[in-house]
Parts: structure tokens; C-alpha cells; sequence
């Protein structure tokens, strides 16, 4: 099997809003094969032959765990060879020196940087810069301040897909997404995603203070996407296919003034499985605090645990398209 006609080929992974609907349906098709072919010594040994004599920078300036690990294993099943930056004051930024600078540098010892910041934009902005080189090379927004998570978004996409794989997949679904979504930059990149499903409707529900930002609404509005606002997550719990749960972002805060809001009607308490659907999920990017009552982790529509899981095979599956060896995953079929 090769891949189908019309399917792109990704060069940066910026925003959410780059990928189509095919796209979409190749990389979760391309993500379950690959963790079939990873299952056995010959398969692992298989996808480790593919990317040998790769390279990728990991930049990672603001702090991680998942997204961090996440990268650098699918890296290792293709493969491809890591190194890290994680602390700004181990580079020559430290001395003054321009993130343009310094990333053009590390651009001639890699074939892919993978980006983590808290800066909005920077990722955009250096893919353009680098563009304009001698020597461009892949970029992918690993997380960018309040703004884009797009590889969140593809694992979100892929979790859903699984999930909703034998009930019609994401077409048709209610998605509610509860807690700090004006900060939340994964809810932000899952929603611009749902440009690419049918009738999906989504219910954000949050803090007047922490509603979704009005930029992303316009976009829903723009492409006929249904979304409604509600107050309560008690409310919604029955009507919903998946709910999205985030944590309070107080990182953020200036004066700490997000940590005196009561949060109790957008917390996931254990008495809300009695009104969740039978096949309804709940969902989390990671890392949580007490929005989810941790007596809910035993029920099995918690699929946050396989949400973190399929990171790392999502990202396995990114990285073969931009380097062009999903097709030879493909053949094994």
C-alpha cells in the first residue's frame, strides 16, 4: 500500500490550520500502522533503518516533560539522531545573541528543529527566516505561548479517531472543552481542526475570565463550525462525546489572580460517570492538577493516560511524513 493521491507531504509543522482532512486521515492511519510494525524486533529494527542518517535539534526553552520525551523517542524509533537545548542560558543567546541567529546556526548542524516557547509566533517566525537561507530546514511548533500546539492537536485528533473509530469517527460528535481556554493552547489548535469533520459541535466551558478568545470564534463562525458557551460542566456531561479538560494556566498570571476563581463547576467529579454516556471519553493534554477527580482514572472512558501515549506514535508518524518514509511504512502493509 503507498499513499494516496492528494495527500500532502509536510515540510513545517506550524498551526493547526495547515492540515486537511486527507492529511489528517493518512497520519492516523499512518500512526496505527507504525505501532503494529514497532511491536516486533524486526519491525523496530525496520523503522530504526529508516532515518539513520537524520539529525534534529530538540529546542526546547520553556519547560517540558511530554512533549519533550514524546519527540525525542519517536526520533529514536526512526532512528534519527537527537541533541537538546532546554535551558537558553547554555547558548549564546545568553550573551545577547539573536534567537535568529543562533537557530540559523543550529539549522547547519540538523536537518529538523523541533520548537518549544513561550513566545507567540516564534516558530512562524523563524520557519520564515530560515526559509530564506541557503539552507532550510524543517520547523515544528512544538508549543508556541498561548497560541498554536499543533502536534497536541494531531494526537487529540488521533485519540479521537481511535476512540470514535466504530461509532462513525469525529463527524457528527459533541466535544465539550472545560477550564482556561483563553490561555489553553491546546484547545486553540484542536478547535482550528475541526474545520476538517462534519457537523461537530463544540461547548466551551469555562470562567468569564478564562473564556475561549474571540479570534477563535470568529474562525468557528467563518466555516459554519457550532459552538455554544456554557458555565456548568455538570450540565453538559450527558450530552457530550468527549470532554477536553485543562488545567488552570497560572504561569500565565501577572498579580496570581486566576488562582482565587472557584473552579468547582468546571471540575470532573467523580458523581459525573453516573451521567457520562457509555462511550462518551474524557480527555486531558497533561500535565493535570485537581480538575479531575483521580477516582476517575480506573474508569475506562478516562483516556487521558492513552492520550500521552499516542504522543509519541503521532509524532513517529510526523516525522516520516516530513521525511518522506511513510510510504516505506506503508509498503509493509
Amino acid at each position: 500500500m503507498t499513499r494516496q493521491s492528494g495527500i500532502g507531504r509536510l515540510f513545517h509543522v506550524l498551526r493547526a490550520q495547515q492540515f486537511d482532512r486527507p492529511l489528517l486521515d493518512h497520519l492516523c492511519d499512518l500512526t496505527t500502522l507504525i505501532r503494529k510494525v514497532a511491536k516486533t524486533r524486526e519491525g523496530l529494527n525496520f523503522l530504526r533503518s529508516l532515518l539513520s542518517h537524520k539529525r534534529v535539534m530538540l529546542y526546547f526553552t520553556q519547560p517540558s516533560t511530554r512533549t519533550f520525551l514524546s519527540f525525542e523517542n519517536a526520533c529514536h524509533i526512526l532512528g534519527v539522531q537527537t541533541s537538546e537545548i532546554r535551558n537558553p542560558a547554555t547558548s549564546s543567546e545568553y550573551k545577547g545573541e539573536s534567537s535568529e541567529d543562533a537557530i540559523r546556526t543550529f539549522s547547519s548542524y540538523v536537518d529538523m528543529i523541533v520548537m518549544r516557547t513561550n513566545v507567540e509566533g516564534l516558530a512562524d517566525q523563524t520557519a520564515r527566516h530560515l526559509d530564506e537561507t541557503e539552507r532550510p530546514v524543517p520547523i515544528i511548533n512544538a508549543g508556541s505561548g498561548r497560541d498554536q500546539h499543533p502536534t497536541q492537536a494531531l494526537l487529540d485528533i488521533y485519540t479521537l479517531h481511535r476512540s470514535f473509530e466504530h461509532r462513525g469517527g469525529i463527524d457528527g460528535k459533541t466535544i465539550a472543552m472545560v477550564g482556561d481556554l483563553a490561555r489553553g493552547r491546546t484547545v486553540r489548535s484542536l478547535s482550528y481542526l475541526m474545520k476538517n469533520y462534519r457537523d461537530v459541535k463544540l461547548i466551551f466551558i469555562a470562567p468569564p475570565s478564562l473564556a475561549m478568545r474571540d479570534d477563535l470564534k470568529q474562525f468557528l463562525d467563518k466555516r459554519q463550525i457550532d459552538w455554544s458557551e456554557h458555565d456548568n460542566l455538570e450540565d453538559v456531561v450527558p450530552r457530550a462525546d468527549a470532554i477536553y479538560m485543562t488545567r488552570l494556566q497560572d504561569e500565565h498570571d501577572v498579580a496570581g489572580e486566576s488562582r482565587q476563581l472557584d473552579l468547582t463547576n468546571f471540575t470532573f467529579h467523580y458523581r459525573f460517570l453516573e451521567r457520562l454516556g457509555p462511550e462518551a471519553i474524557v480527555m486531558h493534554p497533561m500535565p493535570r492538577r485537581d480538575e479531575i477527580d483521580r477516582r476517575v482514572d480506573g474508569d475506562p472512558r478516562a483516556v487521558y493516560w492513552r492520550q500521552a501515549r499516542n504522543g509519541m506514535w503521532t509524532r513517529t508518524s510526523i516525522l516520516a511524513n516530513i521525511f518522506a518514509v511513510d510510504d516505506a511504512i506503508l509498503e509493509r502493509l
